[in-house]
């Protein structure tokens, strides 16, 4: 099995790579997250172990290249860093495990024997509902090809809705999956999102995308064309 090792400790790496090879993996090194994502994108590899803080590119943007670039190769990221915003950083743009510094190299090997059992099927990138495509990994929301700019919270309101395309979503539901079970503020804070994501994935755009069920929620379905005068 072949192993890609993106690690810009060269003593670390060097270390990692020797062990790896005891353990009967074939290994390739880089040094830099421009060298990785070069190798990662145009060299098959069985799975690759990422560090997240190299030069040039970071390990986050090496993980969303190759995942923008359709490379479903298991990712592995390692970091100096302890925090769960970083593991779901991580996960988030497409990694499928991590590892904090400093490691058990027993533990770093059964992780890889683990995601190489899982294999790397390729999973669908994007969710598209008309010409609105949103790409779970890369965090990246277009319509028509146009890119548009979300926060955080109307991205998460936004890929709820996609992935229950053409079904009502109740306000609770909503509250419970994108906020939480335990918020306890305005619910209608559902409504004053759904009116955000409105002025920027519908109106420039003359569509109507988000529909408003009258007593029950709202759904995202394929998309009407309207006319800019239209009382929508």
């Amino acid at each position: 099995m072949r192993v890609l090792v993106v690690e810009d400790e060269r003593k670390l790496a060097v270390t990692v790579a020797r062990g790896l090879a005891a353990e009967g993996f074939a290994v390739d090194l880089a040094h830099d997250g421009q060298d990785g994502l070069w190798r990662a994108t145009e060299h098959p590899y069985d799975v690759v172990v990422l560090d997240i803080m190299l030069p040039v590119i970071n390990g986050y943007e090496v993980c969303r290249r190759m995942r923008a670039a359709g490379v479903w190769t298991p990712v592995l990221m390692l970091t100096a860093k302890d925090g769960e915003h970083d593991e779901a950083d991580a996960l988030d743009l497409g990694a499928d495990d991590y590892l904090t510094k400093p490691f058990s190299f027993v533990v770093l090997v059964a992780r890889l024997r683990a995601l190489l059992r899982r294999g790397a099927p390729e999973r669908p990138a994007d969710l598209v509902v008309g010409d609105l495509v949103l790409d779970p990994a890369a965090h990246r929301v277009s319509r028509g090809g146009t890119e548009v700019r979300l926060t955080a919270r109307e991205f998460s309101l936004l890929e709820y809705l996609m992935r229950h395309a053409g079904d009502v979503r109740s306000k609770l539901d909503i509250l419970d999956h994108v906020w939480d079970t335990y918020y306890e503020g305005d619910p209608n804070i559902v409504e004053v999102y759904i009116g955000y994501l409105r002025r920027k994935i519908d109106e420039p755009f003359q569509r109507v995308s988000i529909e408003t069920v009258r007593g029950a929620g709202y759904r995202v379905a394929t998309p009407r064309r309207v006319s800019p005068d239209a009382d929508v």
